[in-house]
């Protein structure tokens, strides 16, 4: 609960920040022009952004003939969570991970790499795909996609202040040190809110991925194999398009430090120390 509330208030915040960065560049036509792209970017998004990402990683598309293991899986789970079946799809490379895609439950799937399903057991590889149910289950897809699309039209709109200029509802320009700490500052916070956001939502899906597949130790021992795999096995899509690194069940990308301030996930240690949590919970981890 407490990180579904705290993604409304990440979501109804970068909302807030568009706004004010399309008035300031415009005034109250500067917001509905804002308003407007944002709609255009987000529309393209939800219905386009899971066959790009699809197409990008290569992904085939797999049934009951092709993998029927891993299909029964997938199919158990979609059951258990009331979910409609999926579509299925394996990716062709070595480094562990997977992920969940599409605009909504009716049109989601869920991808796996060949490597996670070489390296994890099966207990292990059913809460990985748990969690990713649990992504669709919440439409954590949509608000992820929303989220980076506003997050990306708002440094649009700051390279159009560096470019133009603000004015205010009178026409009047603004300060042009005022326009400077605009450029660079209004990423600077989308780009915050976006991570935080995406971290607060994996949280939620270890929890809904746990709770479905009814082992929070399976998917904890998951993650601790998919981190340490990952740092000698790059994901080499996502090296090629970091962007796609959010929508993994663990981030390809390796990052230390100031870097974990825009880390699309919380730290494996800590999710790891939250499901084993949950194991000494009665109930918790009960079957869905």
């Amino acid at each position: 609960m407490f990180n579904m509330m705290k993604t409304a208030v990440l979501m109804a915040a970068i909302t807030a920040l568009f706004m004010a960065l399309g008035s300031w560049l415009g005034g109250r036509s500067g917001m509905m022009m804002a308003l407007l792209l944002a709609l255009g970017m987000n529309f393209f998004s939800y219905w386009f952004s899971d066959k790009l990402v699809l197409r990008m990683y290569n992904a085939r598309e797999v049934d009951e003939t092709s993998a029927p293991q891993f299909y029964a899986m997938v199919r158990d789970l979609a059951q258990r969570a009331s979910l409609p079946m999926p579509r299925v799809y394996l990716i062709d490379e070595d480094a562990p991970n997977a992920f969940a895609t599409g605009r909504n439950p009716a049109h989601a799937a869920v991808a796996a790499t060949t490597g996670i399903l070489r390296v994890l057991s099966a207990s292990e590889l059913r809460g990985v795909m748990a969690h990713e149910l649990a992504h669709v289950r919440h439409r954590d897809i949509l608000i992820s996609t929303v989220s980076a699309t506003m997050a990306g039209a708002i440094s649009m709109l700051a390279n159009f202040a560096m470019l133009f200029g603000g004015r205010d509802s009178e026409g009047r320009s603004h300060n042009p040190l005022v326009g400077l700490l605009v450029m660079l500052l209004a990423p600077l916070a989308a780009s915050l809110i976006q991570m935080a956001i995406s971290r607060s939502r994996e949280f939620e899906a270890d929890r809904g991925g746990a709770e479905l597949s009814g082992d929070p130790q399976g998917l904890a021992s998951a993650l601790q194999k998919i981190h340490a795999y990952s740092r000698a096995t790059p994901l080499m899509t996502a090296e090629r398009n970091p962007a796609t690194a959010q929508m993994m069940i663990v981030n390809p990308l390796l990052g230390g430090g100031l870097k974990t301030l825009f880390s699309t996930h919380p730290s494996v240690e800590e999710r790891v120390d939250r499901l084993l949590a949950m194991t000494t919970m009665p109930g918790a981890a009960r079957r869905a």
